[in-house]
Parts: C-alpha cells; sequence; structure tokens
C-alpha cells in the first residue's frame, strides 16, 4: 500500500527495534539513506541495526562513523531503503522479502512488495525522501545525518549533473550544507574525482575494449568474470563504471554487461537525457529512473548485448 509523508511518520514512531535493508551492490544513496535513518531511529531512543547484503565497502566507511555494531535482535520492524525490488536484497531476499514493513523509495518502478510504501517517485534520492519524513517527524537534524542525506543525494544526481538534479534536490543540499557542520567539498572530491589505482586500470580496459552501435550513439562494455579475475579489481571498484562511456562526445546510451553467473548478466543503462533506458529495461524485467536503470538478462554474452543493443535501438527509432 502506498503511503504519503504523515502515515509514514506514524509508523516509525510506533517501531522500537528495527532492521534497516539496504540493497546488493551498494551506491551512495543506499547507504546514505541506511545510515541516516540509524542515526536518526537512535534519537529516537530507538534500537536499530543497518542490514548490508553485501556489507559496507571501503568508500561509504565515513558514513558509518558512529555506529555501533549491535547483537542480534528480532526486529518488530523492517524498513527498507532505496529498494525497489526484493531482488535487491541478494541473498537476504528469503529471509526479509515478505516481512517488510516500510518501503521509503523513490524509483518509479517500485513493485509494491512492502506492507507499505512511501514513493515519491519525483525525488531525486531516497536521501532527499527521508529528508522530507525527517520533517514530518520534526526531527532535529544532526552533523552526522547531514552528512549522510547529502552523501545520497549527491551521488544520486551525479554531484547535480544528472537530469534528476531538481531544484527541490539543489534546495534540500542547500538546506544541509548550510545548516549543519560536515565537509561537503570533501564527500564531493571523495565520491567523484579520487580514484584507486585499480579503478584506473578497469577504466583504461573498459574503455578501451567498448563496444561501438548506432553510429557511435550506442557504447557497451562488458565485465566477465574471467576478466574481473585477471585484472585482479574488486567488485566495490565496479560503482559508477556504467556512466563512463557517457564521458564521450557523442554517446547517448551506455550499456554495462556484467556478469554475475554463466548465462547471466547484469545490466546497467544510463542515457544522456534522450532515450529512456527504464522503458528499454522494464521489456526484460527491470527497470529504475528514465536516465538511469537496470536489468538481469539471461543468455550468452554475445547474445545478451545483441538483444540489448536492438532494444536501445529501437527506442531510438532506428
Amino acid at each position: 500500500m502506498q503511503i504519503d509523508y504523515r502515515q509514514a511518520a506514524e509508523i516509525v514512531k510506533a517501531c522500537d527495534n528495527i532492521h534497516i535493508l539496504t540493497h546488493q551492490s551498494p551506491d551512495g544513496d543506499t547507504m546514505g539513506s541506511g545510515f541516516a535513518l540509524y542515526f536518526a531511529l537512535k534519537k529516537m531512543n530507538k534500537k536499530a541495526a543497518v542490514i548490508m547484503p553485501d556489507g559496507l565497502p571501503a568508500r561509504y566507511e565515513f558514513l558509518s562513523e558512529g555506529y555501533e555494531e549491535s547483537e542480534s535482535f528480532e526486529p518488530d520492524s523492517v524498513i527498507a531503503v532505496d529498494i525497489a525490488d526484493p531482488k535487491l536484497l541478494g541473498d537476504l531476499k528469503d529471509v526479509y522479502a515478505d516481512r517488510v514493513d516500510l518501503c521509503i523509495d523513490h524509483h518509479i518502478s517500485n513493485i509494491m512488495y512492502a506492507k507499505n510504501t512511501l514513493l515519491n517517485a519525483k525525488a531525486s534520492a531516497a536521501c532527499e525522501v527521508l529528508f522530507r519524513l525527517f520533517e514530518e517527524l520534526g526531527l532535529e537534524l544532526d552533523d552526522r545525518i547531514a552528512k549522510c542525506l547529502y552523501t545520497g543525494i549527491a551521488t544520486d544526481t551525479g554531484c547535480f549533473k544528472f537530469s534528476n538534479s531538481s531544484r527541490e534536490a539543489h534546495e534540500t543540499a542547500g538546506k544541509l550544507i548550510g545548516g549543519y557542520d560536515f565537509d561537503f567539498a570533501r564527500i564531493n572530491r571523495e565520491m567523484f574525482d579520487i580514484k584507486s589505482r585499480a579503478r584506473i586500470k578497469l577504466e583504461q580496459h573498459l574503455l578501451g575494449n567498448m563496444n561501438m552501435y548506432c553510429g557511435e550513439r550506442i557504447a557497451v562494455i562488458s565485465v566477465t568474470e574471467e576478466l574481473r579475475q585477471n585484472l585482479g579489481v574488486p567488485d566495490e571498484e565496479f560503482d559508477g563504471v556504467a556512466g563512463l562511456p557517457l564521458q564521450i562526445q557523442g554517446v547517448e546510451v551506455a550499456v554495462t554487461i556484467k556478469e554475475k553467473k554463466p548465462r547471466e548478466y547484469k545490466v546497467s543503462m544510463r542515457s544522456a537525457g534522450k532515450v529512456n533506458v527504464s522503458a528499454v529495461c522494464q521489456t526484460f524485467g527491470g527497470g529504475g529512473h528514465v536516465c538511469a536503470s537496470g536489468c538481469l538478462v539471461k543468455a550468452s554474452l554475445e547474445e545478451a548485448e545483441k538483444q540489448l543493443v536492438a532494444a536501445v535501438e529501437k527506442a531510438m527509432g532506428e
């Protein structure tokens, strides 16, 4: 059931022992949302734990400063943040898929799996939805919460470069920067400028071996398990590679195909704005945002690439 901010606030007030779920292949928004909600619940004298299917990547460890690992406890409520589909819970799907009491999200592709869903598809990030929910709760934010919320908004808007960088996103970020003491400039640099040597090595390979289609308007990069092992690049370094080809002049759609297991590929699509990649991904059972979406394709790598390119070309009117 879809609910509004007032109803969501009442649900949060009523719970005492909460498991906060984040999604697999974590990004700044799910991590920022998870820890922002954790610190908010602690301010409300509630017991909470952030549950992470893939653990906490090193690049997001700064968000957890002040987080206290608690002994295992049985929750009376489960809240999912930035999770449009329980499939994104990975190995934890069987444990939590039917137990989510409240989902806080901004994906129009949300399948409404939770008992209650606070969905604002116009929001730039789940962290923006949380900011509004905290206002509804009358919660006084602090520097840690502000840092987490800002990180989610900044990363999901590509440092305010993506088309979802609405006026509300800028205004919310402005309130966080103006009202609290955290190093937003450092966050932007760490999230968007600083790269490890392994990441540089990865980008060199991906850009040097991508395939171009449709007059070089479509770029496809592929990542097999064999390649990942040969490069020796940790999984977390793949965060954000989907948008790499969009840095190339003339590229309108970037497609990243990453092997999960033999004949099964996780696909990420990014659009420069003209093509609705959410609609493309929906034809493969996925979805997301107009300019950033994903899906799963079960086929050989060659066949998967062929199917995906054909679908993008169709969306382009080719």
